[in-house]
């Protein structure tokens, strides 16, 4: 059965809608809280952050119901080639954009600035679910193989050339969708998130390395023991298992050295190793000083625009990466439950409406959205309560930034039109 309607909006997901409303208002409400000047508190003056940001979001809002009008089998049949624009775009900006604040991701128009990296966010998206919707009985390897190329091709010219590494570490959440696919069993899964463990414990405890290499060995050795039948297999992948973790603690503590200073100051700083005060006042500072203005809060806040840490602008990157802070000191707990609860409805939404497709490429399209959300939302906020290291990314919605605003409307608005043809079989 085929869906058809006149009208412009029919089936759409307006609880989806309205969600993404909340998010877009309150976000420029805490941008201009941030940025807020007595003496300069014109929202028309265009050349301030929170106006060009009421330029973003209005721009975002219309561009989001325009991409209701559109049909939905336009982005079906023109994945792979907006895809390929977006990579271009990246690598025109690579050569030349604007170099800021270390990185050359950037087109400059006058006031204004444009980040085609954050395109390549629902660009992946939708390749991905491209090429994963037209398997029919696929060789998985073959299959994993090309997937992870089209998640990982962006990230390495985002990385290598353009410099923007917090942007790049969004598509790791990608593999969400792998999994949710079948292309990605979970034991690989658990094989990841236990050599991100080992590689932590390997630059925390170095001095201690070959201290636990042995407990892992002692444990492994028991295990053989133990086993009634043992097999060369059994023997060899314990030893291969002790061997790969110590290996990764061995080396992840060397690696660290070799990274960039920005890098090796935030990760040693979060992991509380001995630095010299000159780089824990560099590198956790905006840690440090976030900490403070969201724990003043308390549970009420302080209230709008009264807030002291964000009014005499302790915390650097407040209206950004760091706007999270502003909401915890002028809205306190409850605040900053509420607007994590509109997150998690987001996400679960999108989630919950992935599964009642009929059609592969809207399920996976929608996966992919959801695990970029939820990544931009654990990470932005984890660093701002100390319990991750620091990363430039921003709260979608909520960060000040035209790009950013853009793409996650167009990211978000993609799904709720594909959503609303359900019923279709779109490939």
């Amino acid at each position: 059965m085929r869906e058809k309607s006149d009208r412009l909006f029919y089936n759409v997901d307006w609880l989806l809608v309205g969600i993404f409303l909340a998010l877009v208002v309150m976000g420029w409400f805490n941008i201009y809280s941030a940025v807020y000047d007595e003496q300069k508190s014109d929202i028309f003056n265009w050349t301030r952050l929170e106006s060009k940001q009421m330029i973003f979001a209005v721009t975002s809002i219309v561009l989001a119901f325009s991409i209701l009008v559109i049909d939905a089998t336009f982005f079906t049949a023109t994945a792979f080639y907006l895809y390929a624009g977006v990579l271009l775009l990246n690598l025109i900006v690579a050569f030349a954009g604007a170099e800021i604040k270390g990185s050359r991701s950037w087109f400059k128009f006058g006031g204004f600035s444009l980040q085609p990296a954050e395109f390549a966010k629902w660009a992946t998206a939708l390749a991905l679910a491209k090429f994963m919707s037209g398997l029919a009985k696929p060789n998985m390897k073959q299959a994993m193989g090309i997937a992870i190329g089209i998640i990982a091709l962006p990230v390495l010219i985002i990385i290598l050339l353009q410099r923007e590494t917090g942007v790049a570490l969004v598509f790791a959440a990608m593999v969400i969708v792998l999994y949710r696919e079948g292309l990605v069993p979970g034991w690989l899964l658990l094989i990841g998130l236990i050599s991100v463990l080992a590689m932590v414990v390997g630059i925390k405890y170095h001095e201690a390395i070959a201290f636990l290499v042995l407990i892992f060995a002692g444990l492994a050795a028991l295990r053989i023991l133990m086993l009634r039948k043992k097999t060369f297999k059994q023997i060899l992948i314990s030893a291969i298992a002790v061997l790969y973790l110590g290996g990764l603690m061995f080396v992840s503590s060397k690696v660290i050295e070799k990274m960039p200073e920005h890098q090796t100051g935030r990760i040693k700083v979060w992991l509380g190793l001995d630095v010299d005060r000159a780089t824990e006042d560099r590198f956790g500072y905006n840690t440090k000083q976030s900490l403070i203005a969201i724990g003043s809060g308390g549970l009420a806040g302080k209230g709008y625009l009264d807030g002291t840490q964000t009014k005499f602008r302790f915390v650097p990157e407040q209206e950004t990466d760091f706007i999270f802070c502003t909401v915890g000191e002028e809205w306190g707990f409850y605040g900053s439950a509420f607007v994590v609860l509109l997150y998690s409805m987001l996400i679960v939404r999108i989630i919950l409406r992935s599964e009642r497709q009929r059609s592969d490429f809207t399920r996976i399209y929608g996966y992919a959205v959801a695990s970029i959300f939820l990544f931009h939302l654990m990470v932005n906020v984890g660093m701002t309560i100390g319990i991750l290291p620091v990363i430039g990314i921003p709260l979608p919605f909520f960060s000040y930034g035209g790009s950013s605003l853009i793409s996650f409307t167009v990211l978000l608005f993609i799904f709720v039109k594909l959503d609303s043809q359900r019923l279709l079989i779109l490939r």
